[in-house]
């Protein structure tokens, strides 16, 4: 029997959801759009703020806090979407996700700014890396960061993690940029892979 998960209503949390078997199902530009689709779709009924997201062929991350529904009924919403649109596109029939989503509570300013970080730099921390530089990344957040001209989706909120910057760092999104490109992280990965 499954234990289950309580959460904080006030709290981000960092998500991460894998292809069963670390399979890529993700893997093309149509799939990204679709993943996209589905956040999009769910949050027109279902509010919720996303600070960062990054899609990857294998898994995504999103640094999410639910606004009036239960968390868990929003990642099950994305998730079954997805899976249903997955199914009916390449005939497959079985579960994709390994298991359910992992979610950890970021419950600190330096927390945001350090996961936020982690989640945009996750396209250039693979063995190869898949884009010489963050905002050529397509299906990550970082680009919208960068260049506040794009459009973003409705759940992406762009103004907090500027505001939550050190000194002698300016409160604005290329400063918050600038931040994380350059600045010297602790390893995330030995943190977030303990789960």
């Amino acid at each position: 029997m499954t234990r289950k998960r309580t959460f904080n209503p006030h709290s981000y949390y960092h998500v991460i959801m894998r292809g069963n078997n670390r399979q890529p199902i993700f893997k093309t530009k149509e799939d990204m759009l679709e993943l996209k689709r589905a956040f999009q779709h769910i949050y027109v009924d279902y509010p919720f703020k996303i600070l960062a997201y990054c899609f990857m062929t294998n898994h995504y991350h999103i640094l999410i806090k639910a606004e009036r529904d239960p968390f868990h009924k929003i990642m099950g919403l994305v998730n079954r979407r997805y899976s249903m649109s997955y199914a009916k596109r390449y005939r497959h029939i079985g579960r994709i996700y390994q298991k359910r989503y992992f979610a950890k509570e970021v419950d600190s300013r330096l927390g945001l700014l350090t996961v936020s970080s982690y989640i945009h730099r996750n396209p250039i921390q693979t063995k190869k890396p898949m884009v010489e530089r963050l905002e050529m990344y397509p299906y990550s957040s970082f680009p919208l960061y960068w260049d506040e001209s794009l459009p973003a989706p409705a759940f992406l909120d762009r103004e907090l993690l500027k505001e939550l910057l050190p000194e002698p760092f300016q409160k604005n999104n290329t400063a918050y940029c600038m931040y994380y490109l350059t600045y010297k992280k602790i390893s995330m990965w030995r943190i977030w892979s303990r789960r």
